[in-house]
């Protein structure tokens, strides 16, 4: 049973491997809701600069989120999936090389543990001890650099890239729904800058980063990816002549 000592820093270490996952998967989300409200935004805008009907402008900002959606979960879904691909060959050589030599596989963990400071005869203990209870698990952790608890999940990340996309779009959606068709652009422009905003502050708090250039820099794109739209819709959608 480990000492009081040993077991809260035990607590601690986990603490921080939860920490770490919960991290990366909130930084994730708010790309991708930052990605839902650029898209879905910018082409709101520039369907209603065209001169198209409300109507129109809506069915467009609704094919946005679902197609949107969907691309990042099947984007996401592949990507992980080939990344989940690669550890489990990695894994599978791993498995072969321990099975084939396993003194081989001992003295080249041994040998990682002295590139990390631990001495010679130390390193090979700590080498021998944790091949005995998880030979795999170390090598996997401490040569491949794949953890348990950041294996790669092709069905969770899809799901996750989808939903989030998701609710940023639906964001200047609702504002379009809400707004007369001569304010919309304006009223969908400002709420979705308010709400960029808003995400760039959260990105940046949850990469302790300074606040304000995150904030500025995500809120200036929005802007300029709107304009640019909007400029386009203007420009195809006037009449001729």
């Amino acid at each position: 049973m480990p000492s009081a000592p040993e077991g809260e820093t035990a607590r601690k270490r986990s603490g921080a491997h939860r920490a770490t996952g919960r991290l990366g998967w909130l930084r994730a989300a708010v790309l991708g809701a930052n990605d839902g409200i650029v898209s879905t935004a910018s082409l709101i805008v520039g369907v209603a600069a065209a001169g198209t009907s409300h109507g129109s402008v809506m069915l467009a900002g609704t094919s946005a989120l679902v197609a949107g959606a969907m691309s990042m979960a099947a984007g996401e879904y592949v990507s992980v999936h080939s990344q989940a691909d690669s550890e489990k060959a990695e894994l599978d050589r791993e498995c072969e090389e321990i099975r084939g030599d396993r003194p081989a596989e001992l003295r080249e963990l041994a040998g990682i543990y002295r590139e990390r400071g631990l001495e010679a005869s130390l390193a090979t203990e700590v080498a021998r001890q944790l091949m005995a209870k998880d030979a795999l698990g170390a090598l996997a952790r401490d040569e491949l650099g794949i953890t348990r608890q950041m294996r790669a999940r092709p069905v969770q990340a899809a799901v996750a890239s989808a939903a989030s996309y998701s609710i940023g779009a639906a964001l200047p959606l609702v504002a379009a729904v809400l707004s007369p068709m001569a304010e919309l652009i304006s009223m969908v422009g400002a709420a979705s800058l308010v709400f960029l905003a808003a995400l760039g502050m959260l990105s940046a708090w949850v990469g302790e980063a300074p606040l304000m250039p995150g904030t500025l820099r995500v809120t200036f794109w929005g802007a300029i990816a709107m304009a640019v739209t909007a400029g386009v819709g203007t420009l195809f959608g006037a009449p001729p002549g």
